[in-house]
């Protein structure tokens, strides 16, 4: 597989704090890579680079060989853990509304033949995480693991080439997340995804990843922790798959034992 996305001797600081520091990564298309480490290490602004919501301090982030410019694209698509869907839409008109708003950016609205080919899209996207028998609901009458399969949906359906997910699962119990690991599992592979993870729980990140990238701090000072970043400690590529387990280990339960 080829590189899709490559960060050499990035650098995030905010004032005289350092984030990250010297982080060189090479992510292959159609990958998926799990992100863990502790907090503060870095996981949320390493993301948020990748989006696009903030330029790296120092270093270059290349996209297919083009710079990675700092502003959000449609080649990404993120779901966070708490669902990022509208209260006051449908599903469908939830699934829709990014399109509207690329389309018909200035009313958002689409009528004729290109409201019905968006709906159509949007149909189709919802069925396939799920969703198609729940169109016409609105998020509060949802389960926190339908909201999240619409959140996912509206990522989608922009057809991103990298999707990032931040914590994606952690608020859902045991049994739905085991089911959402199924669906983004069978996502990832139906459209050809190339996705980045941060999750705390181990388990997760090696049972759905082909690469777990871990993120700490090589060096600490007790007198001035601000001053060294985190980068890649550990960068695992995985051979063997692990079926996902009933029960989460995360990063402090590690720390506990």
């Amino acid at each position: 597989m080829s590189t899709l996305l490559s960060l050499r001797d990035v650098w995030v600081e905010y004032g005289d704090k350092i984030v990250i520091e010297k982080l060189n990564l090479e992510i292959e298309a159609r990958s998926f890579v799990s992100v863990i480490g502790p907090s503060g290490a870095g996981k949320s602004s390493f993301l948020r680079l990748i989006l696009g919501q903030e330029a790296p301090t120092r270093g270059a982030i290349t996209l297919d060989g083009s710079p990675l410019t700092p502003e959000c694209g449609p080649d990404r698509g993120v779901v966070f853990q708490r669902y990022s869907v509208f209260p006051h839409l449908s599903v469908l008109r939830n699934t829709m509304f990014g399109m509207e708003c690329a389309q018909a950016p200035l009313s958002a609205r689409l009528f004729g033949a290109a409201r019905r080919k968006a709906q159509e899209e949007a149909i189709a996207m919802l069925t396939s995480v799920g969703l198609g028998d729940s169109l016409h609901l609105y998020p509060a009458q949802m389960s926190g693991g339908m909201q999240q399969r619409l959140a996912i949906a509206q990522a989608l359906i922009k057809r991103p080439r990298i999707l990032l997910l931040d914590e994606p699962f952690g608020a859902l119990d045991p049994g739905i997340r085991a089911d959402m690991h199924a669906l983004i599992r069978s996502l990832w592979r139906e459209y050809s995804l190339t996705i980045i993870m941060v999750t705390h729980d181990i388990r997760e990140a090696f049972a759905l990843g082909t690469r777990v990238l871990a993120l700490d701090k090589r060096r600490h000072d007790p007198h001035a922790p601000h001053r060294f970043g985190a980068t890649a400690i550990y960068d695992l590529p995985l051979r063997n798959r692990i079926e996902p387990a009933s029960e989460s280990i995360t990063i402090d339960d590690m720390g506990n034992n």
